[in-house]
């Protein structure tokens, strides 16, 4: 029942790692933290950085290896963004659990604060209240995606670790032990592009596999773009050749609109693409960065809820004044 059980669960539950030296990334940070364990001198602790680099398996695999299986419960408090997370929580269930005491059990209790960057001022500021006065029964680790949303008095009772994003060397590794457990049929090509897509995410890696797996039964570059509804390269080069093209501004945009349309490509992801397809483009500078700051200006007014087909249009109109100040 517990097989069938694992078998059922996400591969980025599956694969998630239980041990510390089964994570797959910033060994200082892991050799720091082990160092810290084994000399019974564990601080608090605050890990920053992007989502998918490993905070979370960072500290449930310093809980597992801290703990007792049996002890878990008991001597682990573990928050998330999902829970309330207001000065009323902090003053209440976590306030309550630092300051019991464990009969049976030495040592320190551990309190996991995970994405405390969504915490209100007031709630941090009674924490560091906590923190300090119950520092000899509890450690807190704070994990967070923006530094910054944390407040300095908070950020200065903790040794702070950053997660950077995981490079390809990284993720490689963990990409084929869980392509070799699953059995799967995966191209060279299909592995550049799922580590491409993900910006060192090994979260995003791994549920765009699954995913991709599940939709087309073998994975390729052009399966793992069509599933996440990315545009292809040969699209980019198309939609590129269209701008830098002759035709007029009605047909351009005739033409990347049905591409848009039929692909169910996503603005911001042509932007994105054609940005990095324009950087490898000879151009005088004056032109380069006229193209950079008007693709620059469409992204923000993309993020800011703009509808696409008046930025499409924007998109366009960059180009044919590239193209006007290069023929001039």
């Amino acid at each position: 029942m517990v097989v069938e059980q694992r078998n059922n669960l996400p591969w980025v539950e599956k694969y998630r790692p239980a041990t510390l030296n089964d994570l797959i990334s910033h060994e200082e940070i892991i050799a720091t933290i082990n160092n810290f364990i084994k000399q019974d001198q564990l601080p608090h602790l605050l890990f920053y950085g992007p989502p998918g680099t490993g905070k979370t398996s960072t500290i449930l695999a310093c809980a597992k290896q801290l703990y007792k299986s049996s002890q878990l419960n008991s001597m682990v408090l573990e928050l998330n963004a999902s829970d309330d997370r207001g000065i009323g929580i902090v003053r209440g269930q976590i306030l309550n659990f630092a300051s019991t005491r464990t009969i049976f059990s030495g040592g320190f209790k551990l309190i996991i604060l995970d994405e405390a960057d969504a915490m209100t001022n007031d709630a941090q500021n009674a924490l560091r209240r906590i923190i300090e006065k119950y520092t000899d029964n509890v450690r807190f680790c704070i994990i967070c995606n923006y530094l910054s949303k944390i407040i300095p008095a908070v950020q200065s009772r903790c040794t702070r670790f950053r997660f950077a994003p995981l490079v390809e060397e990284q993720i490689l590794p963990r990409l084929n032990h869980v392509i070799e457990e699953e059995k799967l049929t995966v191209t060279e090509d299909g592995k550049k592009a799922l580590i491409s897509l993900s910006g060192g995410d090994m979260r995003r890696v791994i549920n765009v596999l699954q995913s991709t797996w599940m939709a087309f039964g073998n994975v390729t570059e052009e399966n793992v773009y069509t599933c996440v509804g990315h545009p292809q390269k040969n699209d980019i080069q198309n939609i590129v050749g269209w701008l830098l093209g002759l035709e007029s501004f009605q047909e351009t945009f005739d033409k990347i609109q049905e591409l848009k349309t039929n692909k169910g490509l996503a603005l911001e992801d042509i932007l994105r693409e054609i940005h990095l397809f324009v950087m490898r483009i000879e151009l005088p500078p004056t032109v380069m960065n006229t193209l950079i700051v008007k693709l620059a200006d469409i992204e923000v007014r993309l993020a800011a809820g703009c509808l696409e087909k008046p930025q499409l249009a924007a998109l366009i109109g960059g180009f044919q004044l590239a193209r006007n100040m290069v023929t001039l």
